[in-house]
């Protein structure tokens, strides 16, 4: 389970975040804003968001291939938990508890499925790199602060996605440089679980071996934000503000780069101070912007946390799985026989 001290900082992160979001707003103003928003918006927002999280089942269903093929009936739900689990507790726990569910239900490990899931997120962090790419010229005065945002962001991201390309292009040389480092860096009771989990992990890296499988994940992963950037788009006709759609991509790759941040559970402030400083940069009144960000967050948040608990009380699923997902993985953590 998340150590204390983690839960800890994340509430501290968000905190902090929060006071910066709030700051400056007239609440009272922010407040009329939600009031009169034209909610009947949110459903087409809502319907465009579920394509994008179908498009996330198929872009997992085709990595996860190798390993063995699921169909999307069955991973669908196991996709919904994850997203769940990630908004309700932090640290991105949902990434552990999908693998876990996987195992259960598919028999696929837990180490090769978080391989795949780490390479997801990966992917996601360069479309949004791309996005803020594509809208950053649109900014009236860029502030220094933004370009080393994108100057970090940019180096975590790609230069981990070519580590990976690495390893999966040179699968022998990877296996033997991290034998070499188990035996000579790791404790000796240590090695045999160590072994066993990078085994397994660099089986869920098998489909980087292929440029075709790689374009075919990039063009799903744009699939899904361009969805995602159009729930933005939707809401947007909510309240009483325009921008452009390449704006709210803008919005959408900021944001969620900030969410990568530890937080408290839901993104809390990571998600909505950045999403406000964007709109206001492109002159949206701060009240206006406030409100939109706040109901659009909760609008991401809701819908498929309530299909997660859903499906987790359909499968008879408990929260002390999460517990049993950290026990599953330590007992993978063998060599294959």
């Amino acid at each position: 389970m998340l150590k204390r001290w983690q839960f800890w900082l994340g509430i501290a992160i968000s905190a902090i975040f929060v006071y910066f979001a709030l700051r400056g707003l007239n609440l009272g103003e922010v407040w009329q804003h939600m009031r009169n928003a034209r909610y009947w918006w949110l459903l087409p927002g809502v319907g465009i968001y579920f394509f994008g999280v179908w498009a996330r089942t198929w872009r997992w269903h085709y990595m996860l291939r190798a390993l063995k093929p699921i169909p999307l009936r069955r991973l669908f739900p196991v996709v919904c938990i994850g997203y769940m689990g990630n908004n309700i507790y932090p640290a991105r726990i949902g990434e552990l508890l999908r693998a876990y569910v996987l195992r259960q239900k598919e028999e696929v490990s837990v180490s090769s499925s978080l391989a795949t899931i780490l390479v997801e997120r990966i992917f996601d962090g360069v479309v949004m790199l791309l996005f803020v790419f594509v809208g950053l010229p649109l900014v009236p005065a860029i502030p220094a602060e933004w370009r080393s945002f994108v100057v970090i962001f940019s180096l975590l991201f790609f230069g981990a996605l070519a580590i990976f390309f690495v390893i999966a292009a040179s699968p022998h040389r990877a296996q033997a440089l991290y034998n070499w480092a188990i035996d000579h860096l790791i404790p000796s009771r240590f090695r045999t679980p160590v072994r066993g989990f990078a085994d397994r992990f660099m089986e869920g890296l098998y489909f980087l071996r292929s440029g075709r499988d790689v374009a075919m994940i990039f063009a799903t992963s744009l699939v899904v934000w361009l969805a995602e950037t159009g729930k933005y788009w939707f809401v947007m006709h909510a309240f009483d503000f325009e921008v452009s759609f390449f704006v709210l991509m803008l919005m959408n790759g900021v944001v969620n780069l900030f969410t990568t941040i530890p937080s408290a559970p839901g993104y809390l402030g990571t998600f909505d101070e950045p999403g406000i400083e964007v709109l206001k940069a492109f002159g949206v009144n701060e009240n206006v912007a406030g409100a939109y960000t706040l109901v659009l967050h909760a609008a991401l948040w809701l819908p498929i946390t309530v299909l997660g608990l859903y499906y987790m009380w359909r499968e008879s699923l408990s929260w002390s799985e999460l517990r049993a997902a950290s026990r599953t993985l330590k007992e993978e953590q063998r060599p294959a026989s």
